[in-house]
């Protein structure tokens, strides 16, 4: 039951001149009259990754590892802000306002300048991380479909809801922040050449799998509250539901395939046992030529780096990615 006497929007401990000068109205006003350009970004999206991939195709592979460290760190530490901005409203509201305050309400952009000044980034956001495509293409990584169908899903979606001011997107934009924190962690911490357990990994796309989960469950409460309490008592629309419940769905199907196609088959094994085999001659062929000249290393490195990409390729659900 909804408690009057708690303020609906959190104490933060600090908050940031640009977070208190947030304006929800300036940018949702801005949105509603621009957000359909995101289809015109999808297509030159498209053009830039697939002909990126026909140029590609008899030209040698770009390393990038310097650009890509720098790349999934500003990622991170975006997400880690966000994550931490957000969640605080999220919380809040679930302990003192209840789920059906968290489904149906829009205070965290109304009410609340901080979770509304993030909200209004990590809706932006889906625009740059595009570029997580551009180093596969341009380091001739394989480019599966989930990795673009996501990107583009979730940026189509997000700047539609936005213009809505949809309720439950606040569950959406948690989870997501959070996800992606560790995601791009995992990431940074690849391209740099460090070899985080394996497990990290497989918590990455077990924690995208319960993201998928709890947002088609958000929705089915969405669609619950629309029909017991009206629609005027729910600020979600039944469109943006149907769309939504579509999207997560599709994304579970396809992580779940992902993971166990990774993780769980022989070919996912074979793949592993090939990095390993490759990672321990390195090593020995490293250690043999500690001595030798610096072309000896760098051959060494190259096939380092052939390693890396091997390990990297068994988890491209990202580039990131996503």
């Amino acid at each position: 039951m909804m408690n009057m006497d708690i303020s609906v929007t959190p104490n933060y401990s600090y908050i940031f001149d640009f977070e208190n000068d947030f304006i929800h109205q300036r940018t949702r006003k801005w949105m509603v009259e621009n957000w359909t350009w995101v289809f015109y970004y999808c297509g030159i999206y498209m053009l830039v990754i697939f002909g990126g991939q026909h140029f590609m195709q008899n030209r040698p592979r770009f390393q990038l590892r310097g650009p890509l460290i720098i790349w999934n760190t500003m990622l991170s530490m975006f997400s880690i802000m966000g994550a931490f901005r957000t969640a605080p409203e999220l919380i809040h509201v679930l302990r003192h306002y209840g789920l059906f305050h968290s489904v149906c309400v829009p205070s965290y952009i109304e009410q609340d300048r901080v979770c509304g000044f993030w909200t209004w980034l990590f809706v932006l956001s889906k625009l740059p991380e595009l570029g997580d495509t551009i180093f596969i293409v341009l380091r001739k990584q394989p480019l599966i479909f989930l990795h673009w169908y996501h990107h583009i899903t979730v940026l189509i979606y997000s700047w539609f809801s936005y213009t809505e001011y949809t309720s439950s997107a606040r569950w959406f934009i948690v989870m997501n922040y959070f996800v992606h924190s560790v995601m791009y962690s995992y990431y940074a911490l690849k391209a740099a050449r460090y070899n985080p357990p394996r497990f990290i990994a497989m918590l990455i796309t077990s924690l995208q799998l319960t993201q998928m989960i709890v947002g088609c469950a958000i929705n089915v409460w969405a669609h619950g509250f629309l029909k017991t309490h009206g629609p005027q008592s729910c600020n979600i629309s039944q469109t943006n539901i149907n769309l939504s419940i579509a999207m997560y769905f599709s994304y579970f199907v396809l992580f779940a395939r992902f993971f166990y196609k990774t993780y769980l088959s022989p070919d996912g094994n074979k793949i592993r046992r090939m990095a390993a085999s490759l990672a321990a001659q390195n090593t020995a062929k490293l250690s043999t030529n500690s001595n030798g000249d610096d072309g000896n290393r760098n051959v060494n490195n190259k096939k380092l780096d052939i390693n890396a990409d091997l390990t990297m390729a068994s988890h491209t659900h990202k580039a990131k990615a996503q």
